[in-house]
């Protein structure tokens, strides 16, 4: 058997759930899965991190369907007479049935929208209108016996917009705020963050090979360099990182010609753009070939 053998198809909501298995069965510490509509979408994605005890919060589409605030499907038909097997399935009527996720949003008050910060950007705090309400979601209920428990259903509506942005479900506790629910939605720019950074600084995306393995190999030397450069930004107090605002930098100053910076840019110095640059500078004298054209030192 070689190697790519073993190797078998997979969508991305069921490689995701083999890498949360993982990990719990790791024993590392459970926070809370943000995910983008591709995993949320999936009705088995959310079931089965619930089944596993996990909270979530994923975006989903406005054409999800979910039964409003205080509606449920409804029981099982009775029987006319004891022949046959009882019947379990949860029904719907054309009078009582569930709505697309957009119809429902549309259907609040204005007053179910609150705007709220969830964290300094670059040059304003970031803010909109958030509607935090308890729905029940109803993909395929009428094939379940039981109805699925209630879930917040958050919904990002902009002052001025003519239809909501974002829409997510989650199954954390109904003491959760409608604060944290943002908080935790919108925590998932850093991952777009981290992906961006590994494209940009890390090279992840200059691959040009073909094979299984060798992009593997690629991509995590990438993400191993990445979590380094993370570990030694960790370095770094957080009043020193607050303290160095991302836009409108002024250009270092140089005072002594023979003792130039590392590389005459404006970064901030716990940037990984910086980190990268001066591990770069200490490998480099230390290397016996040089990486770019693999000649030797002595060459």
């Amino acid at each position: 058997m070689t190697y790519t053998s073993e190797i078998r198809f997979a969508t991305k909501p069921q490689i995701a759930l083999e890498q949360i298995r993982a990990a719990h069965a790791a024993g590392i510490a459970p926070g809370v899965i943000v995910a983008d509509a591709a995993y949320g979408n999936t009705t088995s994605f959310r079931d089965e991190i619930t089944e596993m005890g996990l909270q979530y919060i994923l975006c989903v589409q406005s054409n999800t369907t979910a039964w409003p605030p205080g509606e449920a499907p409804l029981p099982p038909r009775k029987r006319k007479n004891r022949l046959g097997r009882p019947r379990t399935a949860l029904r719907r009527t054309a009078q009582h049935a569930p709505v697309a996720l957009a119809e429902l949003a549309a259907a609040l008050p204005s007053q179910a929208f609150r705007t709220v910060t969830w964290r300094e950007g670059t040059k304003t705090p970031l803010e909109s209108r958030f509607a935090a309400v308890r729905v029940r979601p109803a993909h395929r209920d009428t094939l379940r016996s039981t109805a699925r428990d209630e879930e917040w259903l958050l919904i990002e509506w902009p002052t001025g917009e003519a239809a909501p942005r974002k829409y997510w479900l989650s199954n954390l506790p109904t003491s959760t705020t409608r604060e944290e629910l943002v908080k935790f939605a919108q925590s998932r720019w850093r991952i777009e963050r981290d992906y961006q950074e590994l494209k940009d600084e890390l090279g992840l995306g200059h691959y040009e090979g073909r094979s299984w393995r060798g992009f593997h190999h690629h991509a995590t030397l990438c993400i191993a360099a990445y979590g380094f450069l993370i570990a030694e930004r960790g370095a770094f107090s957080p009043v020193q990182l607050s303290a160095q605002p991302c836009g409108n930098l002024p250009y270092p100053s140089i005072s002594d010609h023979e003792d130039l910076p590392v590389r005459v840019e404006r970064h901030v110095p716990a940037s990984i753009a910086s980190r990268r640059a001066e591990l770069i500078a200490a490998l480099a004298p230390i290397l016996t070939r040089c990486p770019t054209c693999l000649q030797s030192r002595s060459a």
